[in-house]
């Protein structure tokens, strides 16, 4: 199984991922993880598309985790067995990166390059709830739908995402 996640910050990709790593006993590449170095540097995009490139190369499954359109976003979605959307509201994205911080508040998450303390400030929420859903960011998540339209799941909030989990879980136990 090879799985894209996509979809707004704060949704929870980066939690469906591992889920999905552990019940296809597959790889997970976090796309933070390649995008940023220690201490919230940002790796240089030939050096990020090389990695990814490897990753996807070197391993027959995987869940890819994140946006990053210029890190062979398309070669990778067009690569996916299955292309989950987190497709969730403002509000429930701007709680859940409020959580994830008082829950990694001076530490560093498994889906961050390393010595990259979780943080949360005025630009990221002004990311979360207005930069990340801009009229281009939306079109590509639309164009993205109707391309790969048989292979997309969209996950609208916390109940569809646990849904889809067991029906996937009940799926493989069959």
């Amino acid at each position: 199984m090879k799985a894209a996640i996509i979809g707004y910050s704060g949704s929870g990709k980066s939690t469906l991922a591992a889920k999905l790593g552990d019940i296809y006993n597959c790889p997970v590449l976090y796309l933070d993880r390649i995008h940023f170095k220690e201490n919230w540097i940002e790796r240089d995009d030939e050096t990020a598309k090389l990695i990814v490139k490897e990753f996807m190369d070197n391993n027959d499954s995987w869940v890819i985790d994140g946006n990053y359109s210029n890190l062979l976003r398309e070669q990778r979605l067009r690569e996916s067995d299955m292309i989950v959307f987190m497709s969730f509201s403002r509000l429930t994205c701007l709680t859940q990166a409020i959580n994830r911080y008082k829950t990694y508040k001076g530490k560093t998450r498994e889906s961050m390059a390393d010595n990259c303390s979780e943080k949360i400030d005025f630009e990221f929420i002004k990311w979360i709830l207005f930069g990340g859903r801009s009229k281009e960011k939306k079109k590509q998540y639309t164009e993205t739908i109707r391309k790969y339209n048989q292979k997309i799941v969209i996950l609208r909030n916390r109940k569809e995402t646990a849904t889809f989990l067991e029906e996937l879980l009940q799926n493989i136990l069959m």
